[in-house]
C-alpha cells in the first residue's frame, strides 16, 4: 500500500506542465485513481560531356565551384546549430548538477539558460514517486540547481542568481531593455505555462501522448511507468478541464495560438526579444514550449501560428546540450 500511495507524487511531473492545483476534487482523483545545390545532377551533366576537353574542363569547374559553396554553406550552419554565448573563463562555475523532471518546463527553463552560455551540467533525474535524489534537501520541488556546492531553487529565481555570477557586468546595467525582458519572463511565468496543461491534456489520446512521453522520459520503474501512463492521462485529462475554468480558457488551442502570435508580435520585427541575440525573456519562452514541440500541441501551434521562425532561430542559437555524464 505504500508504494501505490507514493504513485500520487508522480503528478509533481504532471504539475511541472501547468501547475495542477494541490487541493481540488480533481486533484483528489487523481490520487484515488493512482490507487487502482544537387551534387547528383552536377556529376551527371559532367560525365555525359566528356568528348571535349574545354567541356569538361568547365564542368569540373562547376563542381568544384559548387562543392566549395556547399562546403562554405555547410560550416556556416554548422556554426549556427552550435551557436553559443561565451562566459569568461573566471566566471563560469566548476561543477553544476540540476535535479529535474525530464519533461518539466521550468527545469527546461534553466536548461536553456545552461546550454545558451554554455556552462556544462550533470543532471540527475528525479523519481516524482520516491523523490529519494532530492531527499538531502528541504525544498522538495524540482529544479533544484546545485552550483559549486550552493543550492538555488525555483526556476526564475535560479535564472537570476546564476545570470548575476556568470554575466555580473550585464547583469549589474539597468536599462529599457531590462524592462521588456523582465515584463516577458512573468508573462511566461504567469500566463504562458498555466496555456500548457489543457493543451497538452485536451483529448484523451493527447493526454496518453503527453504521458507516454512523461513516463518514458522520466525516472520510473515499469510497474510506475504503465501505472502512471494510463491511470495519469485519465486523470489528468479531467483535471485540465478544471485548468480551463480557473484560468478562463474556452478554446484551448485558440489561447496557445494566441500566446504564440502575442510572443511574435512582441518580437516587432527582431529575430529575438534580445535583438540580435537572444535574451533571459527568449530563453524563458523557448524553455518552456520546448517540451512540447514535439508533441502534437506543439506541432499544431508551430503550424498553425507564426512562431516557428523564431523557435528555429532559438535552436540554432542555444545549440546542443551542454550536460556531462554524472
Amino acid at each position: 500500500m505504500r508504494r501505490l500511495s507514493g504513485l500520487a507524487a508522480i503528478f509533481q511531473a504532471a504539475k511541472g506542465l501547468g501547475a495542477v492545483p494541490a487541493r481540488t476534487a480533481e486533484y483528489r482523483m487523481v490520487q484515488s485513481a493512482l490507487y487502482t545545390g544537387n551534387n547528383s545532377s552536377v556529376m551527371s551533366h559532367v560525365l555525359s560531356h566528356t568528348k571535349h576537353e574545354d567541356q569538361s574542363s568547365r564542368a569540373a569547374a562547376r563542381v568544384v565551384s559548387g562543392t566549395m559553396l556547399f562546403s562554405v554553406a555547410a560550416s556556416t550552419l554548422a556554426e549556427e546549430a552550435h551557436a553559443k554565448e561565451p562566459i569568461p573563463p573566471k566566471f563560469r562555475p566548476n561543477d553544476v548538477v540540476l535535479y529535474q523532471y525530464e519533461a518539466c518546463p521550468f527545469c527546461n527553463k534553466v536548461k536553456a539558460f545552461l546550454d545558451y552560455y554554455d556552462i556544462p551540467y550533470k543532471i540527475v533525474e528525479v523519481n516524482p514517486i520516491s523523490k529519494n535524489e532530492i531527499k538531502w534537501s528541504d525544498y522538495k520541488k524540482v529544479p533544484i540547481l546545485m552550483v559549486d556546492g550552493e543550492q538555488m531553487v525555483d526556476s526564475s529565481d535560479i535564472i537570476d542568481k546564476l545570470f548575476q555570477k556568470v554575466c555580473p557586468q550585464v547583469a549589474a546595467k539597468s536599462t529599457s531593455d531590462n524592462d521588456e525582458e523582465n515584463k516577458w519572463r512573468k508573462w511566461v511565468d504567469n500566463h504562458l505555462v498555466h496555456i500548457l496543461s489543457p493543451n497538452i491534456y485536451r483529448s484523451a489520446s493527447e493526454a496518453l501522448e503527453s504521458f507516454d512521453y512523461i513516463t518514458t522520459q522520466g525516472n520510473f520503474s515499469f510497474y510506475e511507468r504503465t501505472v502512471a501512463k494510463y491511470a495519469g492521462a485519465t486523470a489528468m485529462y479531467f483535471v485540465s478541464k478544471k485548468l480551463k475554468k480557473k484560468y478562463n480558457i474556452t478554446d484551448e488551442r485558440a489561447a496557445l495560438y494566441e500566446a504564440a502570435e502575442t510572443w511574435v508580435d512582441a518580437l516587432n520585427g527582431r529575430d529575438f526579444l534580445g535583438g540580435s541575440k537572444p535574451n533571459l525573456a527568449d530563453l524563458a519562452v523557448f524553455g518552456v514550449l520546448r517540451p512540447i514541440r514535439n508533441l502534437k500541441s506543439g506541432k499544431d501551434m508551430v503550424e498553425n501560428t507564426r512562431i516557428g521562425d523564431w523557435y528555429s532561430r532559438m535552436e540554432g542559437a542555444v545549440g546542443q546540450p551542454s550536460k556531462v555524464q554524472a
